[in-house]
C-alpha cells in the first residue's frame, strides 16, 4: 500500500475480529521493522513484550480492569498485543552493548570513530541525566518513536492497530517482572483486523486543516 494512502486509511481500532490472526511471516516482518526503529543517539532504551495467544494476552489484560476495563476486549480479541517498555536507567552495560553491536555491524570506518561514538552518546545521556534532569522522559520519548514506526508499518500492510495508555502500569510491571529487569511499561499496542461491529471503521477521519497546524518559513 502506498504510504500516504495507508496513513489516510489508518484509524484506532475499537473492536477486533477474533477469527483472524496475522500470518506469522507478516508479524515477523513487523517485529523486525520494530527492532529497526530510530532512537536518539541510537540509544534503543526499550524492550518489547509480544503476546500472541490467550494466555499471554490475559496476563497483559490484568492491567486493563476497573477504570481501564474498556481496553480489556481490545487486548484479548486482537491477534497480537505488544507491551512497549522503557529502560529505567541508561546503564553503562547497556551503552557498551550498543557500542559493541555497532562495531560488529561495521559502523566504525575510521580511526577513533568508536571512541568518538562512546563519548558522544555518554555526553548526550549526561545532559539528560544531570542538566535537564529528564532522562526517564527522554527514554520514553524514544519508545514512542518505535510505536509510531510499527503503527505505520502495520498500516501499509492493511493491519489494524490500537495504541493504549489506559492500563495500570504498576500492575503490569509486576505481572511481567519488568522492574526487576530494569524496565517499566509505557504503552500497549494491539494488532489485528477490525470486526464488522467496529463503529470507528465507518467514521471519516478528522484532522485540523494544514493552515492551522503548519507554518512555512
Amino acid at each position: 500500500m502506498e504510504t500516504l494512502t495507508a496513513i489516510q486509511n489508518r484509524y484506532t481500532t475499537k473492536a477486533y475480529d477474533t477469527s483472524r490472526k496475522i500470518p506469522q511471516a507478516r508479524i515477523e516482518q513487523l517485529l523486525e521493522g520494530l527492532r529497526m526503529s530510530p532512537s536518539s543517539v541510537n540509544a534503543q532504551p526499550w524492550h518489547f513484550i509480544v503476546a500472541s495467544d490467550d494466555g499471554g494476552k490475559a496476563r497483559i489484560a490484568k492491567a486493563a480492569q476497573g477504570t481501564f476495563g474498556y481496553n480489556g476486549p481490545k487486548i484479548m480479541n486482537a491477534s497480537h498485543v505488544i507491551v512497549f517498555a522503557a529502560r529505567t536507567d541508561m546503564t553503562p552495560r547497556h551503552m557498551e552493548a550498543i557500542l559493541e553491536q555497532e562495531e560488529r555491524d561495521g559502523r566504525f570506518q575510521i580511526e577513533g570513530a568508536k571512541e568518538g561514538q562512546r563519548r558522544g552518546r555518554q555526553s548526550f545521556v549526561d545532559i539528560h541525566r544531570y542538566e535537564q534532569k529528564d532522562l526517564q522522559h527522554w527514554m520514553e520519548k524514544q519508545v514512542y518513536l518505535a510505536l509510531g514506526t510499527l503503527m505505520l508499518a502495520a498500516a501499509t500492510q492493511g493491519i489494524d492497530t490500537t495504541p493504549m495508555e489506559g492500563f495500570d502500569f504498576r500492575l503490569l510491571d509486576a505481572e511481567l517482572g519488568l522492574r526487576e529487569r530494569g524496565y517499566s511499561s509505557v504503552v500497549l499496542l494491539s494488532l489485528g483486523y477490525h470486526a464488522e461491529t467496529d463503529f470507528n471503521s465507518r467514521l471519516p477521519k478528522s484532522r485540523l486543516p494544514q493552515a492551522d497546524v503548519m507554518t512555512f518559513i
